[in-house]
């Protein structure tokens, strides 16, 4: 019997698109002793041409950024960690059949099922064509709500219910429209309510000053989304996003630190608390990562995997390969 064994495989590895989750990848896939980072494909002209390695805080590496989807095609990557803001299916089903697997960190292939059918065929057919494979993942969703509810049922025989509860401090985050644009907070209650009806908020009792501005008292300090799946009338599988400026609030909440609480019902009950262990005025340069290297190290399974769209439930573990 020879004692000789396979050679670790090698992927050469596109990177699309530079922002915080994504220049924290770049720096993951030129660390990683299985990638070769051979692309990167920007937006803006401000960042056409600058060497991959600047963008992401080290030094040059001999890879320039582009923004033409045919200068990444013509360095045939093995894969393309696809994570701009918002998906473009021309891009996807072009990498798709170009040959490319694709790991993104948009949301719209975590459950194939309630995908639009139209699109979903689309890509269904590009992976085909191109002998591919899609696969959306990060740390929410993706980590927490799918790789870990896995393990931890793993150890039951009877689940009678599955709780994730995300909380999140925004007060050191920089980012005023995301927060009082999009999100909402520094709103009317009333206001907020009648655009949001399926959570619940809560008003700061006084004034509180943020990193992106100030949420007056009376306003939106505190929301809490939930998502419940039932069974037999009675709550089953359920997520509730709790994300806060302020802990004083007029709501009796429990609002933890940065991180979980994963809450499993069974015949082998848990409850697990996960924190983000990193001090508040670190978060922003530090979580980042905590999305983008689950994607980098979704790499090689998807590489492997069969043509298609790919679930954290068709792939095999995620394996971290440090360097």
């Amino acid at each position: 019997m020879s004692d000789q064994t396979a050679p670790t495989p090698t992927y050469r590895v596109v990177q699309w698109a530079t922002g915080n989750i994504g220049s924290r990848s770049i720096r993951a896939v030129i660390e990683h002793p299985q990638m070769t980072l051979v692309g990167v494909h920007v937006n803006s002209p401000d960042k056409e041409g600058i060497d991959a390695g600047e963008l992401c805080g080290l030094g040059p590496i001999g890879v320039a950024a582009t923004r033409t989807i045919d200068d990444i095609l013509a360095v045939e990557p093995d894969c393309v960690l696809y994570m701009r803001q918002g998906m473009d299916i021309e891009e996807i089903t072009t990498l798709l059949e170009s040959g490319a697997n694709v790991v993104t960190t948009c949301g719209e292939f975590h459950h194939p099922g309630s995908m639009d059918v139209a699109m979903r065929d689309r890509i269904e057919a590009a992976c085909d064509r191109g002998s591919t494979s899609i696969h959306s993942t990060g740390i929410s969703p993706g980590f927490i709500s799918e790789a870990m509810p896995i393990v931890l049922t793993s150890i039951q025989r009877r689940l009678d219910r599955l709780q994730i509860e995300e909380f999140a401090d925004v007060s050191s985050r920089n980012s005023p429209e995301m927060l009082f644009q999009l999100m909402g907070f520094g709103r009317d209650r009333s206001a907020f309510d009648s655009v949001e009806s399926t959570g619940e908020v809560a008003v700061a009792t006084r004034d509180v000053e943020i990193a992106a501005g100030t949420v007056a008292a009376g306003t939106v300090a505190a929301q809490r989304m939930t998502v419940a799946g039932m069974r037999h009338g009675a709550e089953f599988l359920s997520f509730s996003a709790n994300w806060y400026c302020s802990t004083e609030i007029d709501a009796d909440w429990d609002l933890r630190e940065g991180g979980w609480r994963v809450t499993v019902a069974g015949d082998c009950p848990l409850d697990i608390d996960i924190r983000l262990a990193i001090p508040l005025e670190r978060m922003a340069e530090t979580t980042p990562g905590y999305t983008a290297n689950r994607a980098v190290n979704s790499v090689p399974v998807v590489c492997e995997a069969e043509p298609g769209i790919r679930t954290t439930v068709d792939l095999p573990q995620v394996v971290a390969r440090l360097g």
